[in-house]
């Protein structure tokens, strides 16, 4: 379905309306969602598909996904959330892993940023080069 500016601008206008201090405020949103099915303005349906992708990307971008070799210590855990709650701003979801195909270091991913300092992937950037050559 395509979608109108005008439905892209009113989808971004609820979506700024539903946050707070920069971090999206799930029961704002929800009332935002009910009192458009309640008023049904003109093309309501596309407004709501626009605003739920702006939600869902915005999730996406919330989450931090940080995988090692070996479970982290509690300081470098602490060290990281800093780091990344400062480069990316409050609100952001951790979560922590462990994948051992990573022989060595570790990857960190944001949304759709990924920092792979692993030795994995410096043996694949490797591969790729004597593959190329």
């Amino acid at each position: 379905m395509k979608i109108s500016k005008q439905a892209r601008r009113d989808a971004k206008e609820l979506f700024r309306a539903a946050q707070n201090n920069g971090v999206l405020d799930e029961e704002r949103v929800r009332v935002a969602v009910n009192e458009l099915i309640a008023q049904k303005p003109r093309g309501y349906a596309a407004i709501l598909t626009q605003l739920e992708r702006l939600v869902r990307l915005d999730i996406a971008r919330r989450n931090a996904r940080i995988e090692s070799v070996v479970p982290l210590d509690g300081a470098l855990e602490g060290s990281l959330k800093a780091a990344l709650t400062r480069r990316y701003g409050p609100g952001l979801q951790f979560s922590f892993g462990v994948n051992p195909a990573l022989i060595a270091g570790m990857r960190v991913q944001v949304g759709s940023d990924v920092y792979d300092g692993s030795v994995r992937a410096r043996l694949d950037a490797l591969q790729d080069n004597f593959s190329a050559t």
